[in-house]
């Protein structure tokens, strides 16, 4: 039986995190926007660019393309046993076509789990964020500093901080998410999908908690 899991929470809030932690407990994989979108980015597609200049305002990517791109996801074969999405949906429209989309496969969602945690310690979190230009590995300037300051531990590229890690765009991306996404906490729980679990504490404690969940 598959586990069709939401991961939902502000940007920041450690989704991605606890997703890939959650890919090696039940050999699901992880479907995130934000990385499917900056691939499309990265390899100039005409939807990429199109989502681009939303994510770097800060803004939703449109329904309509998020959609389509999810759709496209779920039809690949490594889905069939479940899936882990994060970062979608991201409203309520985009939950209602979800669920036409599962209901035409006959699929279900089994769990929405939200990640809360505090603006402040979002910010803290995001604004501090690294990114390597040759291999990807992240680092932070609190949490995870590498060795040489600017400096890839693992393959000496530079660091860098992506345009939406910035303080202005994370400001507007929270406020994004309060708008438009925060809604669907109602929506999944008028459906008694919504389990709320604390983003505050350890990755091991955060991830146990999601365990608990999903396994009573």
């Amino acid at each position: 039986m598959g586990l069709n899991l939401i991961l939902l929470g502000p940007p920041g809030a450690g989704k991605g995190t606890q997703a890939k932690l959650l890919i090696d407990r039940y050999g699901i994989p992880q479907i995130s926007t934000g990385d499917i979108l900056r691939a499309a980015v990265k390899a100039g597609t005409s939807a990429g660019l199109r989502a681009n200049e939303f994510m770097l305002q800060g803004s939703l990517v449109p329904d309509d393309l998020v959609i389509e791109i999810i759709k496209d996801r779920l039809h690949l074969p490594d889905s069939v046993k479940g899936f882990i999405l994060d970062g979608f949906p991201r409203t309520v429209a985009q939950a209602d076509a979800l669920n036409s989309m599962l209901h035409s496969a006959g699929r279900v969602i089994d769990h929405v789990i939200s990640i809360n945690v505090d603006n402040d310690i979002l910010l803290q979190r995001v604004i501090g964020r690294l990114t390597c230009k040759g291999c990807g590995r992240g680092y932070h300037k609190v949490f995870d500093i590498p060795a040489q300051a600017g400096v890839c531990d693992a393959c000496g590229a530079d660091l860098f901080q992506r345009e939406d890690d910035k303080e202005e765009t994370m400001r507007a991306r929270l406020n994004t998410y309060q708008a438009q996404t925060a809604p669907l906490i109602g929506y999944y729980e008028s459906k008694n999908l919504l389990r709320t679990i604390n983003g505050l504490g350890s990755i091991q404690e955060i991830n146990n908690s999601l365990i608990k969940v999903l396994e009573g």
